[in-house]
C-alpha cells in the first residue's frame, strides 16, 4: 500500500510542480519569489498528501 501511495505522491508532486513552473514563467517572476512560490505550493501539496495518507490507513482498520 505505502508503495503504491508514494508512486502516486511523486506523480501528484510532479504534476503541481510543473504547473507551478508554468505559472511563475508565464507572470515572469524573478528567482526569490519563484522559490517562495514553490516551497508554499510544496508544504500545501504534502499536508494534503499525508492528511489523505491518514485518512486511507484508518479506513483500512
Amino acid at each position: 500500500m505505502i508503495i503504491i501511495f508514494l508512486l502516486y505522491a511523486s506523480i501528484i508532486l510532479f504534476i503541481f510542480n510543473s504547473l507551478t513552473d508554468k505559472f511563475c514563467k508565464k507572470l515572469e517572476m524573478n528567482a526569490a519569489k519563484q522559490a517562495n512560490v514553490f516551497r508554499v505550493t510544496n508544504i500545501m501539496i504534502l499536508i494534503l498528501l499525508v492528511s489523505s495518507y491518514v485518512k486511507v490507513l484508518n479506513a483500512m482498520i
